[in-house]
């Protein structure tokens, strides 16, 4: 049997401030630091010796791998950084208040443009000031291939070429691997080991900094997942996840 890691970052500042996040590079909150050691410290104490690492180009998820592994003593493991996990793309959204964006545009609409699962938020601009087409960690994106906004979709069809082609052969090698991602991203690897239909990933919410082990057979068949630590502070945040956007009547 093999096993895999998951690992949504911890809490950004934006997260914090219930913000549309996407490919805005923020960083970690006090908390969110917390939850990566305390991630470490869960996978030390569970046995784990992650010996490969993959994240994405965003700073909240480097910096959660990078105090995961110092809390492991597995700072020396090989560590790819690819734009293919990054969360997806929230278009116009980015940087937007959930909770105000629901009183301008109606709970429904928001809740069809963050969990519908092929319908995008409105796109960015290209000449916004928000938009990251400059950032030199994209720039072998061309303007055709770089994304102003993505549906969940949007975000399977370039995370699970990733994982065929890049982490699963690590993993038929016998690595021990981690990855580390956004909610998003991270519900696109789970919708393809879970086989999860279209319409039932829309009602899955991954907490952050919780590790979330996958056992695969020989051919990385799912047999089992399940995350780490207290399942009732899992529960709690996984809801906390869903209300987020809802106006309190």
């Amino acid at each position: 049997m093999k096993k895999i890691v998951l690992l949504r970052h911890g809490q950004s500042v934006w997260n914090e401030q219930n913000r549309f996040t996407g490919w805005a590079d923020v960083g970690l909150s006090e908390r969110g630091k917390q939850e990566a050691i305390a991630a470490g410290e869960l996978l030390k104490s569970s046995g784990f010796e992650i010996d490969l690492a993959f994240t994405s180009v965003l700073q909240r998820a480097i910096k959660t791998l990078w105090l995961g592994l110092e809390t492991m003593d597995r700072m020396w493991v090989p560590v790819i950084a690819d734009w293919h996990l990054n969360e997806r793309h929230y278009g116009d959204l980015q940087g937007l208040d959930k909770l105000e964006t629901s009183a301008r545009f109606g709970e429904d609409q928001v809740h069809q443009w963050r969990r519908s699962y092929d319908i995008a938020p409105p796109l960015l601009g290209m000449e916004d000031a928000r938009c990251e087409i400059s950032d030199p960690r994209y720039r072998h994106l061309s303007a055709a291939e770089f994304p102003r906004g993505e549906s969940l979709k949007d975000t399977v069809d370039r995370v699970i070429p990733y994982w065929n082609q890049v982490i699963a052969p690590a993993v038929r090698d016998g690595r021990q691997v981690l990855v580390v991602a956004h909610g998003n991203s991270l519900r696109a690897l789970v919708k393809y080991l879970s086989t999860i239909t279209d319409d039932a990933i829309v009602r899955v919410n991954i907490p952050t900094g919780i590790p979330m082990v996958y056992e695969l057979d020989e051919d990385l068949n799912a047999l089992n997942s399940y995350y780490l630590g207290d399942p009732d502070e899992i529960a709690r945040m996984t809801e906390a996840i869903a209300n987020q956007g809802r106006i309190e009547s």
